[in-house]
């Protein structure tokens, strides 16, 4: 099947890493392991951080030329389908169906999300193109049980499938440990939810000055100053700022570290979690957002109440001081990413979902 793939919030190409850009590649790969052919229909970005009018009229105008060029581009060879990863209010497709209508192809959304309370004011005008775009889809796959019930009330007809989160270095090697101190922590460095964990993550640890851990920090950005700052009452030796590293050598951290550790405000699910799970380690986060759908609290990991860091801290603790339930836990982290989480089970699923919604 050949597959036309857009993402309007970031590009797989895009130059900044993030768990988006991360997230089309993933699902671009997942596409091909099932033997299909993906072609990056359109590069063209209409994320905005504010509600600007004459952001989303410029947008306007570039998909408009952008779908005139796509229809001299396929007039003797067209896609099978159109698929579209992560339309929302802040990046609403303008593209897709407009072109599947065009073509009378088959428009499919992944990781749509949809809010009513986000019907004011400009975010109306781009929430209505989510709309559409989720009504007009053969089929809306979800990640999470909470993006699924919130397509499910606000579009009781839209088609709806569920494809959980997974990642592709589900094999990575996990090294032998002799400790639960090491604690590591994967985050981008910016305002808003990132830099509400780690502050989180900085009280945390000074209720925990008491016992023995170190934490490693893979993550930059434009808040890595103000995270510096929320470390600073933490013993400088405890801390090692890593910095942006590359994806082998994040895996090669996690591998020589013994706990996850990020509280996860506002996190969509969080592939970070995966990553750190198929590396042996049991995650400490809360219990908010989307993180359920990607740590089994009990069973992979602890999560915790939101906004409770005497509870975080305790998590963290109960791990640190029993080396045997880490290793447990670690292990059974790994074998869940394995089993459940791998790009082979993700592509076998996510196949079947694309047959079952256009046969």
């Amino acid at each position: 099947m050949r597959i036309a793939f857009y993402a309007p919030m970031k590009s797989p190409n895009h130059a900044v890493p993030s768990g988006d850009r991360q997230m089309a590649r993933l699902l671009i790969r997942a596409f091909q392991h099932a033997g299909h052919t993906v072609e990056l229909a359109s590069e063209l970005r209409s994320y905005c951080n504010e509600p600007d009018d004459s952001h989303y009229d410029r947008i306007e105008a570039e998909a408009a030329a952008d779908a005139d060029r796509l229809s001299l581009e396929w007039r003797t060879s067209r896609p099978d389908v159109w698929f579209t990863y992560h339309p929302y209010y802040k990046s609403p497709d303008l593209l897709g169906p407009r072109i599947a209508r065009r073509f009378g192809i088959p428009y499919v959304t992944a990781e749509a999300s949809y809010s009513e309370r986000r019907n004011l004011g400009r975010w109306g005008k781009t929430q209505a193109l989510v709309a559409d775009a989720v009504r007009s889809a053969a089929v809306n796959i979800c990640f999470t049980e909470r993006d699924r019930l919130g397509l499910r009330q606000a579009f009781p007809q839209a088609r709806l499938e569920t494809l959980p989160p997974f990642i592709e270095s589900a094999e990575a090697k996990s090294a032998p440990r002799h400790s639960t101190g090491r604690l590591i922590t994967v985050a981008m460095m910016r305002p808003g939810d990132k830099m509400a964990s780690y502050r989180m993550l900085a009280q945390t640890l000074e209720r925990l000055a008491d016992h023995s851990w170190t934490l490693s920090i893979i993550g930059d950005g434009p808040g890595r100053r103000e995270v510096e700052v929320a470390f600073t009452a933490l013993p400088s030796d405890r801390i090692a700022w890593l910095g942006e590293l590359s994806p082998q050598d994040v895996t090669a951290t996690l591998a020589k570290s013994d706990i996850y550790v990020w509280p996860g405000f506002s996190e969509a699910f969080g592939l970070a979690y995966l990553e750190a799970q198929a590396a042996g380690l049991p995650v400490v986060a809360q219990r908010i957002a989307g993180v359920p759908e990607v740590v089994k609290n009990g069973e992979t990991g602890l999560l915790t109440p939101p906004d409770d860091v005497d509870a975080y801290a305790g998590a963290i603790r109960t791990l640190i001081t029993d080396s045997a339930l880490c290793k447990q836990m670690g292990a059974a982290a790994r074998q869940f990413v394995i089993e459940e989480r791998s790009l082979p089970a993700a592509a076998a699923h996510l196949d079947q979902i694309l047959k079952r919604a256009l046969s």
